[in-house]
Protein backbone atom coordinates (compact mmCIF):
# COMPACT_ATOMS: atom_id res chain seq x y z
CA UNK A 1 0.00 0.00 0.00
CA UNK A 2 1.25 3.34 -1.07
CA UNK A 3 2.00 5.62 2.26
CA UNK A 4 2.13 9.41 1.47
CA UNK A 5 5.04 11.58 2.91
CA UNK A 6 3.60 14.35 5.02
CA UNK A 7 5.94 17.46 3.83
CA UNK A 8 6.13 20.67 5.47
CA UNK A 9 7.06 24.01 3.55
CA UNK A 10 7.73 27.22 5.58
CA UNK A 11 7.37 30.05 3.35
CA UNK A 12 4.68 27.82 1.27
CA UNK A 13 2.52 30.93 0.31
CA UNK A 14 6.22 32.67 -1.16
CA UNK A 15 6.88 32.54 -4.71
CA UNK A 16 9.31 29.18 -4.53
CA UNK A 17 7.60 27.93 -2.16
CA UNK A 18 4.08 27.73 -3.68
CA UNK A 19 5.46 26.29 -6.66
CA UNK A 20 7.46 23.56 -4.67
CA UNK A 21 4.00 22.69 -2.53
CA UNK A 22 2.39 22.57 -5.90
CA UNK A 23 4.70 20.14 -6.85
CA UNK A 24 4.75 18.37 -4.03
CA UNK A 25 0.96 17.51 -4.68
CA UNK A 26 1.33 16.67 -7.97
CA UNK A 27 3.84 13.87 -6.52
CA UNK A 28 0.86 12.50 -4.06
CA UNK A 29 2.28 13.95 -0.64
CA UNK A 30 0.52 15.48 2.33
CA UNK A 31 1.67 18.85 2.62
CA UNK A 32 1.56 21.23 5.39
CA UNK A 33 2.43 24.85 4.25
CA UNK A 34 3.38 27.05 6.99
CA UNK A 35 3.82 30.76 6.22
CA UNK A 36 2.86 34.64 8.10
CA UNK A 37 2.26 35.93 4.74
CA UNK A 38 4.55 39.03 5.25
CA UNK A 39 5.66 38.51 1.89
CA UNK A 40 3.72 35.00 0.41
CA UNK A 41 -0.03 35.52 -0.58
CA UNK A 42 -2.94 33.68 -0.43
CA UNK A 43 -2.97 34.13 -4.57
CA UNK A 44 -0.17 32.04 -4.59
CA UNK A 45 -2.04 28.62 -3.09
CA UNK A 46 -5.60 29.73 -4.71
CA UNK A 47 -4.83 27.04 -7.60
CA UNK A 48 -4.47 23.76 -5.08
CA UNK A 49 -6.02 25.66 -1.49
CA UNK A 50 -8.79 22.89 -1.59
CA UNK A 51 -6.40 20.16 -2.70
CA UNK A 52 -7.50 17.15 0.15
CA UNK A 53 -4.11 16.48 0.92
CA UNK A 54 -2.91 20.48 1.11
CA UNK A 55 -3.00 22.18 4.87
CA UNK A 56 -2.36 26.04 5.46
CA UNK A 57 -1.22 26.63 8.88
CA UNK A 58 -0.75 31.04 9.35
CA UNK A 59 2.85 30.70 11.84
CA UNK A 60 6.01 32.55 12.18
CA UNK A 61 9.15 30.02 11.97
CA UNK A 62 10.93 32.53 15.19
CA UNK A 63 8.16 30.55 16.85
CA UNK A 64 8.21 27.05 17.63
CA UNK A 65 6.00 25.11 15.85
CA UNK A 66 4.64 21.12 16.59
CA UNK A 67 3.29 19.22 14.09
CA UNK A 68 4.18 15.69 12.82
CA UNK A 69 6.37 15.20 9.39
CA UNK A 70 8.52 13.19 7.65
CA UNK A 71 10.32 16.32 5.16
CA UNK A 72 10.59 19.82 5.75
CA UNK A 73 11.52 22.26 3.25
CA UNK A 74 12.63 25.70 5.15
CA UNK A 75 12.23 28.34 2.32
CA UNK A 76 10.72 30.97 5.05
CA UNK A 77 12.73 34.45 4.77
CA UNK A 78 12.57 37.29 2.60
CA UNK A 79 14.27 36.83 -0.59
CA UNK A 80 14.31 40.35 -1.79
CA UNK A 81 16.34 43.67 -0.81
CA UNK A 82 12.94 45.41 -0.58
CA UNK A 83 11.46 42.74 1.47
CA UNK A 84 14.45 41.85 3.45
CA UNK A 85 15.64 45.63 4.67
CA UNK A 86 12.25 46.71 5.57
CA UNK A 87 12.16 44.72 8.74
CA UNK A 88 16.39 43.77 8.85
CA UNK A 89 16.43 42.40 12.48
CA UNK A 90 13.05 40.38 11.83
CA UNK A 91 15.17 39.14 8.70
CA UNK A 92 17.99 37.97 10.59
CA UNK A 93 15.82 36.12 13.82
CA UNK A 94 13.89 34.61 10.50
CA UNK A 95 16.70 33.36 9.29
CA UNK A 96 18.50 31.65 12.80
CA UNK A 97 15.58 31.44 15.13
CA UNK A 98 13.88 30.07 12.37
CA UNK A 99 16.24 27.56 11.52
CA UNK A 100 16.84 26.77 15.45
CA UNK A 101 13.01 26.14 15.62
CA UNK A 102 12.79 23.90 12.03
CA UNK A 103 16.05 21.87 13.09
CA UNK A 104 14.54 21.38 16.40
CA UNK A 105 11.15 20.05 15.12
CA UNK A 106 13.35 17.80 12.72
CA UNK A 107 15.08 16.49 15.50
CA UNK A 108 11.88 15.78 17.54
CA UNK A 109 9.64 14.10 14.67
CA UNK A 110 13.48 12.33 12.86
CA UNK A 111 12.63 14.26 10.08
CA UNK A 112 14.91 14.95 7.23
CA UNK A 113 15.33 18.45 6.38
CA UNK A 114 16.19 20.99 3.81
CA UNK A 115 17.55 24.33 3.93
CA UNK A 116 16.61 26.87 1.37
CA UNK A 117 20.33 29.03 1.56
CA UNK A 118 21.22 31.55 -1.08
CA UNK A 119 23.99 32.67 -3.58
CA UNK A 120 24.18 35.87 -0.95
CA UNK A 121 26.35 33.65 1.34
CA UNK A 122 29.15 34.62 -1.29
CA UNK A 123 28.84 38.11 -1.09
CA UNK A 124 30.27 40.02 -3.41
CA UNK A 125 32.49 37.45 -5.30
CA UNK A 126 36.35 37.52 -5.93
CA UNK A 127 36.21 33.99 -7.43
CA UNK A 128 33.93 33.13 -10.23
CA UNK A 129 31.94 31.47 -11.26
CA UNK A 130 31.47 30.32 -7.39
CA UNK A 131 31.96 26.92 -6.20
CA UNK A 132 30.72 25.32 -3.07
CA UNK A 133 33.78 25.51 -0.80
CA UNK A 134 34.60 29.36 -2.14
CA UNK A 135 34.25 31.24 1.70
CA UNK A 136 32.74 34.45 0.17
CA UNK A 137 33.10 37.84 0.40
CA UNK A 138 30.65 39.75 2.43
CA UNK A 139 30.25 42.74 4.63
CA UNK A 140 28.71 41.88 7.62
CA UNK A 141 27.59 45.81 8.69
CA UNK A 142 25.87 46.72 5.17
CA UNK A 143 21.96 47.25 4.64
CA UNK A 144 22.28 43.38 3.17
CA UNK A 145 23.73 41.55 6.20
CA UNK A 146 20.62 41.07 7.92
CA UNK A 147 19.98 38.35 4.79
CA UNK A 148 23.80 37.37 3.97
CA UNK A 149 24.79 36.94 7.37
CA UNK A 150 21.29 35.35 9.02
CA UNK A 151 21.79 32.82 5.95
CA UNK A 152 25.09 31.95 6.74
CA UNK A 153 24.66 31.63 10.59
CA UNK A 154 21.97 29.27 9.53
CA UNK A 155 23.86 27.02 7.23
CA UNK A 156 26.34 26.91 10.18
CA UNK A 157 23.51 25.85 12.64
CA UNK A 158 22.41 23.12 10.17
CA UNK A 159 25.93 21.60 9.75
CA UNK A 160 25.94 21.93 13.55
CA UNK A 161 23.20 19.81 14.20
CA UNK A 162 24.17 17.32 11.40
CA UNK A 163 27.52 16.99 13.08
CA UNK A 164 26.02 16.85 16.73
CA UNK A 165 22.78 15.30 16.24
CA UNK A 166 23.19 13.10 13.06
CA UNK A 167 20.45 15.24 11.87
CA UNK A 168 19.44 14.25 8.15
CA UNK A 169 20.09 17.43 6.08
CA UNK A 170 20.17 18.85 2.81
CA UNK A 171 21.30 22.28 2.19
CA UNK A 172 21.27 24.36 -1.25
CA UNK A 173 22.61 27.42 -2.38
CA UNK A 174 20.15 29.18 -4.42
CA UNK A 175 21.15 31.67 -7.61
CA UNK A 176 19.01 34.04 -8.91
CA UNK A 177 15.34 32.49 -9.52
CA UNK A 178 12.42 33.91 -11.90
CA UNK A 179 8.70 32.85 -13.10
CA UNK A 180 5.27 33.36 -12.26
CA UNK A 181 4.49 34.56 -8.50
CA UNK A 182 7.30 36.63 -8.48
CA UNK A 183 6.14 39.41 -6.24
CA UNK A 184 5.39 42.51 -8.94
CA UNK A 185 6.92 44.63 -5.70
CA UNK A 186 9.98 43.13 -4.90
CA UNK A 187 12.83 45.03 -6.24
CA UNK A 188 14.00 42.10 -8.20
CA UNK A 189 15.55 42.55 -11.35
CA UNK A 190 13.27 40.32 -13.26
CA UNK A 191 9.96 41.46 -11.72
CA UNK A 192 11.25 45.27 -11.57
CA UNK A 193 11.85 44.94 -15.46
CA UNK A 194 8.80 43.30 -16.66
CA UNK A 195 6.63 45.49 -14.87
CA UNK A 196 7.94 49.03 -15.87
CA UNK A 197 8.03 47.51 -19.57
CA UNK A 198 4.65 46.36 -19.59
CA UNK A 199 3.48 49.53 -18.17
CA UNK A 200 5.62 51.32 -20.98
CA UNK A 201 7.75 52.86 -17.85
CA UNK A 202 11.62 53.97 -18.18
CA UNK A 203 13.15 50.59 -17.02
CA UNK A 204 15.75 51.75 -14.47
CA UNK A 205 19.44 50.09 -14.55
CA UNK A 206 21.63 50.45 -11.70
CA UNK A 207 25.08 51.51 -12.39
CA UNK A 208 25.93 51.23 -15.92
CA UNK A 209 24.05 47.83 -16.90
CA UNK A 210 27.31 46.00 -17.16
CA UNK A 211 27.51 44.15 -13.55
CA UNK A 212 26.53 40.11 -14.52
CA UNK A 213 23.50 37.50 -13.21
CA UNK A 214 22.63 33.91 -13.90
CA UNK A 215 18.69 33.39 -13.79
CA UNK A 216 17.23 29.98 -13.47
CA UNK A 217 13.20 29.36 -14.27
CA UNK A 218 11.34 28.67 -11.33
CA UNK A 219 10.77 25.17 -12.35
CA UNK A 220 13.93 24.05 -13.01
CA UNK A 221 14.87 24.71 -9.09
CA UNK A 222 12.07 23.55 -7.48
CA UNK A 223 13.17 20.30 -9.16
CA UNK A 224 16.87 20.50 -8.14
CA UNK A 225 15.68 21.26 -4.63
CA UNK A 226 13.51 17.71 -4.94
CA UNK A 227 16.07 16.22 -6.03
CA UNK A 228 18.47 17.11 -3.68
CA UNK A 229 16.24 16.52 -0.95
CA UNK A 230 15.92 12.80 -2.55
CA UNK A 231 19.74 12.45 -2.99
CA UNK A 232 21.69 9.85 -0.37
CA UNK A 233 21.75 10.93 2.95
CA UNK A 234 25.72 11.69 2.89
CA UNK A 235 24.64 14.00 0.21
CA UNK A 236 24.18 17.15 2.29
CA UNK A 237 25.08 19.86 0.07
CA UNK A 238 26.04 22.71 0.26
CA UNK A 239 24.77 22.62 -3.41
CA UNK A 240 24.92 25.46 -5.82
CA UNK A 241 21.76 25.18 -7.65
CA UNK A 242 20.91 27.53 -10.75
CA UNK A 243 21.79 28.51 -14.31
CA UNK A 244 25.37 28.71 -14.99
CA UNK A 245 24.72 30.82 -18.16
CA UNK A 246 25.41 34.28 -17.05
CA UNK A 247 24.16 37.80 -19.13
CA UNK A 248 24.50 40.98 -18.21
CA UNK A 249 21.92 43.41 -16.86
CA UNK A 250 21.95 45.53 -20.01
CA UNK A 251 21.37 42.51 -21.63
CA UNK A 252 18.69 41.27 -19.26
CA UNK A 253 16.61 44.54 -20.13
CA UNK A 254 17.25 44.67 -23.70
CA UNK A 255 15.48 41.21 -23.66
CA UNK A 256 12.33 42.10 -21.74
CA UNK A 257 12.07 44.96 -24.10
CA UNK A 258 11.89 42.95 -27.18
CA UNK A 259 9.90 40.08 -25.82
CA UNK A 260 7.36 42.49 -24.64
CA UNK A 261 7.41 44.63 -27.27
CA UNK A 262 7.47 47.68 -24.66
CA UNK A 263 8.42 51.37 -26.01
CA UNK A 264 10.14 51.62 -22.26
CA UNK A 265 13.68 53.59 -22.42
CA UNK A 266 16.43 53.02 -20.39
CA UNK A 267 17.23 54.96 -17.15
CA UNK A 268 20.17 54.78 -15.10
CA UNK A 269 20.91 55.15 -10.94
CA UNK A 270 23.42 54.60 -8.30
CA UNK A 271 24.46 51.01 -8.03
CA UNK A 272 23.26 50.11 -4.05
CA UNK A 273 25.49 49.51 -1.92
CA UNK A 274 27.27 45.91 -1.63
CA UNK A 275 26.04 45.02 -4.90
CA UNK A 276 27.57 42.16 -6.63
CA UNK A 277 29.36 43.03 -9.18
CA UNK A 278 29.26 39.02 -10.72
CA UNK A 279 27.15 36.16 -9.75
CA UNK A 280 27.15 32.75 -11.37
CA UNK A 281 27.27 29.45 -10.15
CA UNK A 282 29.47 26.68 -10.51
CA UNK A 283 26.82 23.61 -10.60
CA UNK A 284 29.64 20.88 -11.40
CA UNK A 285 29.10 19.40 -7.95
CA UNK A 286 24.61 19.55 -8.78
CA UNK A 287 25.53 17.93 -12.12
CA UNK A 288 27.46 14.96 -10.54
CA UNK A 289 25.84 13.91 -7.59
CA UNK A 290 22.14 14.84 -8.77
CA UNK A 291 21.87 14.84 -12.35
CA UNK A 292 20.44 17.85 -12.51
CA UNK A 293 20.56 21.29 -14.80
CA UNK A 294 18.72 23.86 -16.03
CA UNK A 295 16.41 23.05 -19.14
CA UNK A 296 14.53 26.21 -19.82
CA UNK A 297 15.88 28.80 -21.92
CA UNK A 298 15.81 32.36 -20.66
CA UNK A 299 13.41 33.58 -23.77
CA UNK A 300 10.63 30.74 -22.90
CA UNK A 301 11.08 31.62 -19.60
CA UNK A 302 10.66 35.35 -19.66
CA UNK A 303 7.66 34.66 -21.83
CA UNK A 304 5.96 32.22 -19.36
CA UNK A 305 6.78 35.38 -16.75
CA UNK A 306 5.74 38.35 -18.84
CA UNK A 307 2.43 36.64 -19.53
CA UNK A 308 1.95 35.98 -15.79
CA UNK A 309 2.14 39.62 -14.80
CA UNK A 310 0.82 40.89 -18.08
CA UNK A 311 -2.60 39.12 -16.67
CA UNK A 312 -1.74 39.98 -13.08
CA UNK A 313 -1.94 44.16 -14.16
CA UNK A 314 -5.04 43.86 -16.27
CA UNK A 315 -6.39 42.43 -12.89
CA UNK A 316 -6.77 38.51 -14.06
CA UNK A 317 -4.60 36.92 -12.09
Amino acid sequence: MYSRKHVLVTGGAGFLGSHLCERLLAAGDEVICVDNFFTGTKDNIAAFRDHPHFEVVRHDVTFPLYVEVDEIYNLACPASPVHYQFDPVQTTKTSVHGAINMLGLAKRVRAKIFQASTSEVYGDPEVHPQTEDYKGHVNTLGPRACYDEGKRCAETLFFDYYRQHALRIRVARIFNTYGPRMHPDDGRVVSNFIVQALKNEPITLYGDGGQTRAFCYVDDLIEGAMRLMAAPDEVTGPVNLGNPHELSIRELADTVIEITGSKSKIEHRPLPTDDPVQRCPDISLARKVLKWEPKVPLKEGLGRTVAYFDELLKGGA
